[in-house]
């Protein structure tokens, strides 16, 4: 484990301290974690993972589904 010592402002102080008390954790370390690894898998290219490599073949092999206009796909929808 890395130990670091940060300089924050206020706010980010606030949200570290709200994402604290939402998920229960013991410290603010541990907040941080959580921010960095949903801010990491979003900046991800998703080209670059494998599961959306294979998502993306299994959207190209289904068929497309011919829905007509707006109004179909809402009754269709149920909307």
């Amino acid at each position: 484990m890395v130990q670091a010592i940060i300089n924050i402002d206020e706010r980010t102080n606030q949200i570290l301290n709200v994402i604290k008390a939402k998920y229960a954790l013991r410290d603010k370390s541990q907040a941080i974690q959580i921010v960095v690894n949903q801010y990491g898998d979003n900046l991800l290219e998703p080209e670059l993972r494998p599961e959306y490599i294979q998502k993306a073949k299994k959207i190209i092999q289904k068929k497309a589904i011919n829905v007509g206009s707006v109004d179909k796909l809402k009754e269709r929808l149920g909307i």
